[in-house]
């Protein structure tokens, strides 16, 4: 996972270089544009500064604020807890994994939806990089948003009727946005050609 990340991570910087980066009105004028250094730099240095003073306060004085209540009981070889449902951050592939009821199409799930999260950029159709003037597209975000909590929410509830069906139609809503998006921008498209 580290290496995936810092090669991820630079990645994103070789692009940021060749590409650069967009602004909300999407526009490539040369007029506002200050260099990185010393104004962007300092910045994120004061924030660099923040977070990791930030970290060490939480490691240093309050180190199992976010552990789960289950970690503090005692261990019990003879009993197995309830509800186990792994960290935070897997919660989310972990709801739909669990949407599914059969074992091999859970796991496929769980992988393609991973894997559909890479092709965003192939599937972007629309003419215009930014969200600010594309209102429909910012309503399907922001439902896209919503989904990935409720589904991340039922996977922390028991598998028990109102979170079962919760959970499925939030991953069946999860796959449909991506379906829709390269439909969306091409609706988009075709709205922006007629009124030119």
């Amino acid at each position: 996972l580290p290496f995936t990340i810092i090669s991820m991570s630079s990645i994103h910087i070789m692009m940021l270089h060749t590409e650069g980066s967009s602004n909300p009105l999407g526009t490539n004028s040369d007029i506002d544009k200050i260099p990185f250094h010393p104004y962007h730099s300092y910045k994120d240095t004061l924030m660099l500064t923040i977070m990791i003073t930030a970290l060490f306060t939480i490691m240093s004085f309050t180190p199992d604020i976010f552990n789960d209540p289950e970690n503090f009981s005692k261990a019990n070889p003879l009993v197995t807890p309830q509800h186990i449902k792994p960290e935070w951050y897997f919660l989310f592939a972990y709801g739909i994994l669990r949407s599914i009821p059969n074992k091999l199409g859970g796991t496929v799930a769980l992988v393609l939806s991973v894997a559909i999260l890479m092709t965003a950029p192939f599937t972007h159709t629309s003419h215009l990089r930014p969200m600010t003037f594309r209102p429909m597209m910012q309503i399907m975000f922001w439902t896209l948003v919503a989904t990935f909590i409720t589904i991340t929410w039922a996977a922390t509830k028991p598998v028990e009727p109102p979170f079962t069906l919760i959970g499925q139609i939030t991953s069946s809503l999860y796959f449909l946005f991506f379906i829709i998006n390269p439909l969306m921008g091409w609706l988009e498209n075709k709205i922006s050609m007629t009124s030119t």
